[in-house]
């Protein structure tokens, strides 16, 4: 992902500095819990993101409510962005932690309209741990799952 870093000042995130109206933005669509507007640092036309109202870092501090909230509302966005932009794919991103190149610690899921050769790598390499290593890490997911 592109480098940017919130310099705002502690306890002033940038994110809800634009959901209060203190900075400015170019909104695309906003409800009770979710707000969209344009990347600064559009990747391709259209590029959207989608960020709960209420400041919450990642996706482990955002409610059930909230993280069904952005995902309609990131379904809307990306219907107009089609409609409007007519890209041929359409990627939903989503980081958590600086570990996983998250710059804004605001939740928040980009809606980025994507051409062929649009410079954009999703890549990784494939680690293949086996058949019996797969089934042990789903079990102990299994074992810690809470029903909602």
């Amino acid at each position: 992902m592109p480098m940017f870093i919130d310099t705002s000042p502690p306890g002033q995130c940038i994110f809800c500095r634009l959901v209060s109206g203190d900075i400015p933005s170019a909104k695309v669509y906003e409800d009770a819990l979710t707000i969209a507007f344009m990347d600064l640092g559009q990747v391709n036309p259209g590029h959207v993101l989608v960020a709960t109202r209420r400041h919450a870092a990642t996706l482990l501090d955002i409610t059930a409510e909230e993280a069904a909230a952005v995902m309609q509302t990131a379904q809307r966005v990306a219907r107009a962005v089609q409609a409007v932009f007519d890209p041929p794919g359409l990627t939903l991103l989503q980081a958590n932690g600086r570990e996983g190149d998250q710059t804004v610690f605001h939740f928040h899921l980009h809606v980025v309209p994507r051409h062929g050769g649009d410079g954009i790598a999703l890549s990784w390499p494939r680690k293949e741990p086996g058949a019996e290593v797969l089934r042990g890490y789903a079990e102990r997911l299994r074992a810690v799952l809470v029903t909602p």
